[in-house]
Protein backbone atom coordinates (compact mmCIF):
# COMPACT_ATOMS: atom_id res chain seq x y z
CA UNK A 1 0.00 0.00 0.00
CA UNK A 2 1.15 3.61 -1.26
CA UNK A 3 0.62 5.83 1.85
CA UNK A 4 2.15 8.78 0.28
CA UNK A 5 3.15 10.26 -2.80
CA UNK A 6 6.17 8.82 -4.41
CA UNK A 7 8.29 10.53 -6.87
CA UNK A 8 10.48 7.93 -9.54
CA UNK A 9 12.90 9.72 -11.48
CA UNK A 10 13.20 8.21 -15.03
CA UNK A 11 15.71 9.26 -17.84
CA UNK A 12 12.97 10.70 -19.91
CA UNK A 13 11.04 12.79 -16.46
CA UNK A 14 9.58 11.44 -13.46
CA UNK A 15 6.87 9.43 -12.71
CA UNK A 16 4.57 10.40 -9.75
CA UNK A 17 3.29 8.06 -7.80
CA UNK A 18 -0.18 9.15 -5.79
CA UNK A 19 -2.30 5.56 -5.46
CA UNK A 20 -1.14 2.00 -5.65
CA UNK A 21 -3.55 -0.57 -3.55
CA UNK A 22 -3.92 -4.06 -4.23
CA UNK A 23 -6.75 -3.21 -6.62
CA UNK A 24 -5.68 -0.07 -8.60
CA UNK A 25 -2.65 2.25 -9.29
CA UNK A 26 -2.09 5.61 -10.13
CA UNK A 27 0.50 7.72 -11.58
CA UNK A 28 1.85 11.06 -13.41
CA UNK A 29 4.19 10.56 -16.04
CA UNK A 30 5.96 13.73 -17.18
CA UNK A 31 7.83 13.18 -20.09
CA UNK A 32 10.29 15.76 -21.37
CA UNK A 33 9.87 16.91 -24.91
CA UNK A 34 11.87 14.83 -26.92
CA UNK A 35 12.66 11.76 -24.65
CA UNK A 36 10.10 8.48 -24.86
CA UNK A 37 9.82 5.64 -22.25
CA UNK A 38 10.60 2.27 -23.20
CA UNK A 39 9.11 0.17 -26.14
CA UNK A 40 7.47 -2.72 -23.96
CA UNK A 41 5.06 -4.34 -22.74
CA UNK A 42 3.16 -5.71 -19.88
CA UNK A 43 2.55 -9.42 -18.60
CA UNK A 44 -0.49 -8.45 -16.59
CA UNK A 45 -0.80 -5.19 -16.25
CA UNK A 46 -4.22 -3.06 -17.89
CA UNK A 47 -4.03 0.71 -18.02
CA UNK A 48 -5.47 4.11 -19.51
CA UNK A 49 -3.35 6.57 -20.17
CA UNK A 50 -4.51 9.93 -20.56
CA UNK A 51 -2.69 13.41 -22.06
CA UNK A 52 -3.30 16.42 -19.21
CA UNK A 53 -0.75 18.29 -21.28
CA UNK A 54 1.44 18.92 -24.12
CA UNK A 55 1.15 16.52 -27.27
CA UNK A 56 3.09 13.22 -27.53
CA UNK A 57 3.57 10.26 -30.47
CA UNK A 58 2.22 7.34 -29.41
CA UNK A 59 3.80 4.02 -31.40
CA UNK A 60 1.66 0.48 -30.77
CA UNK A 61 1.16 -2.82 -31.13
CA UNK A 62 -1.65 -4.65 -30.23
CA UNK A 63 -1.32 -8.57 -29.31
CA UNK A 64 -3.64 -10.66 -27.02
CA UNK A 65 -1.06 -13.44 -25.84
CA UNK A 66 2.38 -14.29 -25.28
CA UNK A 67 1.85 -16.54 -28.46
CA UNK A 68 1.16 -14.03 -30.47
CA UNK A 69 3.30 -11.45 -29.64
CA UNK A 70 6.47 -13.72 -30.74
CA UNK A 71 5.45 -12.77 -34.28
CA UNK A 72 6.48 -9.10 -33.56
CA UNK A 73 10.29 -10.20 -33.38
CA UNK A 74 9.47 -11.38 -37.29
CA UNK A 75 7.79 -8.01 -38.28
CA UNK A 76 8.76 -4.99 -36.35
CA UNK A 77 6.66 -3.03 -39.21
CA UNK A 78 3.35 -3.90 -37.44
CA UNK A 79 4.14 -1.18 -35.67
CA UNK A 80 1.19 1.97 -35.50
CA UNK A 81 1.62 5.48 -34.43
CA UNK A 82 -0.84 7.91 -33.26
CA UNK A 83 -0.62 11.58 -32.27
CA UNK A 84 -2.21 12.20 -28.46
CA UNK A 85 -3.24 15.87 -27.93
CA UNK A 86 -4.44 17.07 -24.26
CA UNK A 87 -7.51 15.35 -23.99
CA UNK A 88 -7.09 12.03 -25.28
CA UNK A 89 -7.04 9.26 -24.10
CA UNK A 90 -5.67 5.43 -24.97
CA UNK A 91 -6.05 2.11 -23.11
CA UNK A 92 -3.35 -0.87 -22.76
CA UNK A 93 -4.06 -3.36 -22.95
CA UNK A 94 -2.04 -7.04 -22.02
CA UNK A 95 0.97 -7.64 -24.27
CA UNK A 96 -0.14 -4.83 -26.52
CA UNK A 97 3.63 -3.37 -27.21
CA UNK A 98 4.09 0.84 -26.84
CA UNK A 99 5.68 3.65 -26.26
CA UNK A 100 5.25 7.50 -25.92
CA UNK A 101 7.31 10.32 -26.87
CA UNK A 102 6.58 13.76 -26.32
CA UNK A 103 6.63 15.74 -29.06
CA UNK A 104 6.69 18.85 -26.08
CA UNK A 105 6.46 18.59 -22.48
CA UNK A 106 3.95 16.28 -21.67
CA UNK A 107 2.07 15.30 -18.54
CA UNK A 108 0.06 11.92 -18.90
CA UNK A 109 -2.34 10.75 -16.09
CA UNK A 110 -2.35 7.27 -16.07
CA UNK A 111 -4.52 4.66 -13.64
CA UNK A 112 -3.98 0.96 -14.06
CA UNK A 113 -4.22 -2.65 -12.63
CA UNK A 114 -1.61 -2.61 -9.32
CA UNK A 115 1.25 -4.69 -11.03
CA UNK A 116 3.66 -1.55 -11.30
CA UNK A 117 6.56 -3.68 -11.94
CA UNK A 118 4.91 -5.73 -14.77
CA UNK A 119 7.13 -4.13 -17.11
CA UNK A 120 9.05 -5.61 -20.34
CA UNK A 121 11.44 -3.46 -22.09
CA UNK A 122 12.03 -4.28 -25.80
CA UNK A 123 14.07 -1.23 -26.82
CA UNK A 124 15.50 1.51 -24.93
CA UNK A 125 17.02 5.15 -25.40
CA UNK A 126 18.92 4.61 -22.10
CA UNK A 127 20.16 0.88 -22.66
CA UNK A 128 17.66 -0.24 -20.03
CA UNK A 129 16.19 -4.10 -20.87
CA UNK A 130 14.59 -7.16 -19.46
CA UNK A 131 11.87 -7.40 -17.07
CA UNK A 132 11.01 -4.95 -14.45
CA UNK A 133 12.17 -1.99 -12.83
CA UNK A 134 15.66 -0.63 -11.19
CA UNK A 135 14.79 2.44 -9.35
CA UNK A 136 18.40 3.41 -8.79
CA UNK A 137 19.65 2.53 -12.82
CA UNK A 138 16.81 4.89 -13.12
CA UNK A 139 17.82 7.65 -10.88
CA UNK A 140 21.55 7.30 -12.00
CA UNK A 141 20.55 7.93 -15.84
CA UNK A 142 18.47 10.93 -14.76
CA UNK A 143 21.16 12.60 -13.14
CA UNK A 144 23.41 11.93 -15.97
CA UNK A 145 20.75 13.40 -18.32
CA UNK A 146 20.19 16.48 -16.26
CA UNK A 147 23.95 17.40 -15.69
CA UNK A 148 24.21 17.34 -19.40
CA UNK A 149 21.67 19.29 -20.23
CA UNK A 150 22.67 22.02 -18.40
CA UNK A 151 26.38 22.04 -20.16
Amino acid sequence: MLNQTEIKLKPWGREIWFAHTDKYAGKILEVKKGHRYSLQYHECKEETQYILKGKAIFTYCEFDSPEALETFGQDPKKLQEKILNEGDKIDVKPYTIHRLEAIEDTVVLEVSSPELDDVVKLADDYGRKGKGNDAETDQELYKKLSQNSNQ
